[in-house]
C-alpha cells in the first residue's frame, strides 16, 4: 500500500512550538535537521522537572527557530533570545516522567528569559550528547534511543483523521483545530482517517520505521496554539469516538521507532509503502 508524506515537524524545544521542514534526517532518535535533533532542548522548573503545556499552556505561544548557529527563541511581548548551538554548561539531571535524563545547562540569560516569559522560575537544558535514553522495551522489543520525546522516537498522524475529528466537531458547532495539537513528526496523506492505526511499519527510500503503539492523548491537544488558553476541546469529541480504555485512553495518532536505515534523508512528498497488521 502507498501513500505520501504531507509534512516534517520537527520540535526542538519540548513543549514550545515547532515547524515544518522540507527535508530530515531520519536518526536513531528521530527527526533531525542540520544534525539538530527533535526535543533536543528541554525545560524544567526549580526540582528540575520537565514542563509543558499541561502544566504551563502559555508554552505554546513560544515559537522556535534554527538558524546557521543557534536555536532561535521568540514570544509575544519578548526580545528575540539566541542561543548558540556551541554552549557548553553544567552537566545536570533533568527528570521526564520517571527517567533522569543527563542534561547541560544553557546559560542564565536562556533560563532567565523563560522565566520572564512563563513567570516561573526555570531553566533551559540541551541533551547530553554523552547519554543515551531509550524507549520501553515492552513496545519496542528492542533498542530504541530518542531525546526529551515523551516516550518514543516518532509520532505519525494523518491528514484524514484530523479531517475526521474536524468534520465531528463543526457538526457540533465547535471550530475546527490544526495538527499544531497534536505535535505530529510525520503526517501521512493517502492513507484514509485511522488507518495509521492499523499500520505495522513504514517504508521510506532506505529506511523502515516500525509502529510500537497508539499515541495515548493527555490535555495539551486543548490548548489552542495561537492563544496559549487551555480548553475542552477536541479532547471530549475525541472520547466520544476515539476511548480506548484497554490501551490506556484516548487515542489519535500512532508512535514509532527507527527499525533500520538510521541516517537517511526523507523528505515532504516522499512516497511511503505501507504495510498493515490486522
Amino acid at each position: 500500500m502507498q501513500a505520501i508524506i504531507d509534512s516534517l515537524r520537527l520540535y526542538p524545544v519540548k513543549g514550545c512550538r515547532g515547524f515544518e521542514v522540507a527535508r530530515a534526517t531520519l536518526a536513531e532518535t528521530g527527526l533531525e535537521v542540520r544534525g539538530i535533533g527533535d526535543r533536543e532542548w528541554v525545560v524544567v522548573d526549580d526540582d528540575d522537572e520537565f514542563l509543558s503545556q499541561r502544566e504551563v499552556p502559555t508554552m505554546a505561544l513560544i515559537e522556535t527557530r534554527l538558524t546557521a548557529d543557534s536555536l532561535r527563541i521568540r514570544a509575544p511581548g519578548m526580545l528575540q533570545l539566541d542561543v548558540p548551538f556551541e554552549t557548553e554548561g553544567e552537566v545536570v539531571s533533568a527528570r521526564i516522567w520517571n527517567d533522569q535524563v543527563a542534561a547541560v545547562m544553557q546559560g542564565a540569560i536562556a533560563d532567565a528569559w523563560f522565566s520572564q516569559f512563563l513567570g516561573l522560575r526555570c531553566r533551559l537544558l540541551r541533551f547530553d550528547p554523552e547519554t543515551r535514553r531509550l524507549s520501553n522495551q515492552k513496545y519496542t522489543g528492542a533498542a530504541a534511543p530518542y531525546k526529551f520525546a515523551d516516550a518514543f522516537a516518532l509520532l505519525i498522524c494523518s491528514v484524514a483523521s484530523l479531517a475526521d475529528l474536524n468534520s465531528r466537531l463543526l457538526a457540533k458547532g465547535k471550530s475546527a483545530v490544526t495538527l499544531d495539537r497534536f505535535r505530529p513528526n510525520i503526517v501521512l496523506d493517502g492513507v484514509t482517517a485511522f488507518e495509521e492505526d492499523y499500520i505495522d511499519h513504514l517504508t521510506i527510500g532506505e529506511a523502515q520505521v516500525r509502529v510500537v503503539k497508539p499515541c495515548i492523548r493527555c490535555a495539551v491537544p486543548n490548548v489552542d496554539p495561537m492563544t496559549g488558553i487551555a480548553g475542552a476541546e477536541p479532547g471530549i469529541t475525541l472520547a466520544e469516538y476515539r476511548n480506548r480504555p484497554e490501551l490506556g485512553g484516548v487515542i489519535f495518532g500512532v508512535n514509532s521507532i527507527i527499525a533500520t536505515g538510521a541516517g537517511s534523508c526523507v523528505s515532504a512528498h516522499d512516497a511511503v509503502k505501507l504495510s498493515l497488521r490486522f
